[in-house]
């Protein structure tokens, strides 16, 4: 538990990049999300996202943008989402939900090693892995590459907004579901969950390290003077 934590302490709310919202919320813990709008209540925020609400303490807060419109990318073809690299696919499932594509392709990749046609013992299918009951809640077809990716996207947001934006909660009810959540106030004490949790915030740390990585050395190249006759 020591490990899980630490990295509660590190990805305690991990929300969103901005996309095609009206507002941009920027957090103190340098994370940030998207909103359709805001209202501020007392001492706290109150977000409206699709069809929930998010609520946060003020303090937590450090500046709320509003957007410039953006053009969503249209959803990958069902017919021909198959044939299409499963970051590419989860990337666009990310943006349509509003999450931070690395944070779902975290998820992916415990669940099912990135692997579309993944099939768990307990039935679970795809590289979200998600439940033919949870896939129909959702609207998806779960054998879908792309509605896969959109089903379980879209899951993770209601999730992150059912429990304030603690990634940690969201996963550990991905994991063993909101039930399990709800009886034990908090992470189940199954040690797959556990281990599940750190799994996952492990892999999104490690993206993130990337990303900083990529940022830095693109920026370098961009900065460096080209060479002259």
């Amino acid at each position: 538990m020591r490990a899980l934590a630490y990295l509660v302490l590190a990805t305690g709310i991990v929300f969103v990049r901005p996309s095609a919202g009206k507002e941009a919320v920027y957090l103190t813990t340098g994370f940030s999300l998207e909103a359709d709008s805001h209202t501020q209540q007392d001492e706290r925020v109150v977000l409206l996202m699709g069809t929930g609400t998010l609520e946060l303490p003020a303090d937590q807060v450090a500046r709320i943008e509003v957007l410039p419109d953006a053009v969503t990318p249209p959803p990958a073809k069902a017919s021909n989402s198959a044939a299409q690299p499963p970051e590419l696919i989860l990337e666009k499932a990310a943006y349509l939900q509003g999450l931070d594509q690395d944070f779902v392709r975290s998820v992916a990749q415990v669940e099912s090693g990135l692997r579309q046609n993944a099939v768990s013992r307990k039935g679970a299918i795809g590289l979200m892995q998600l439940m033919p009951a949870t896939a129909a809640n959702l609207g998806v077809h779960a054998d879908q590459p792309f509605d896969n990716a959109t089903g379980g996207a879209k899951y993770l947001r209601e999730l992150l907004i059912r429990y304030q934006g603690n990634s940690v909660l969201a996963l550990a009810a991905y994991n063993a579901g909101p039930g399990a959540v709800a009886k034990f106030g908090g992470v189940p004490p199954y040690a797959e969950t556990q281990r599940y949790i750190v799994l996952v915030l492990r892999e999104y740390q490690r993206a993130l390290k990337a990303r900083t990585k990529t940022q830095a050395l693109t920026a370098h190249l961009a900065n460096t003077p080209s060479a002259t006759n």
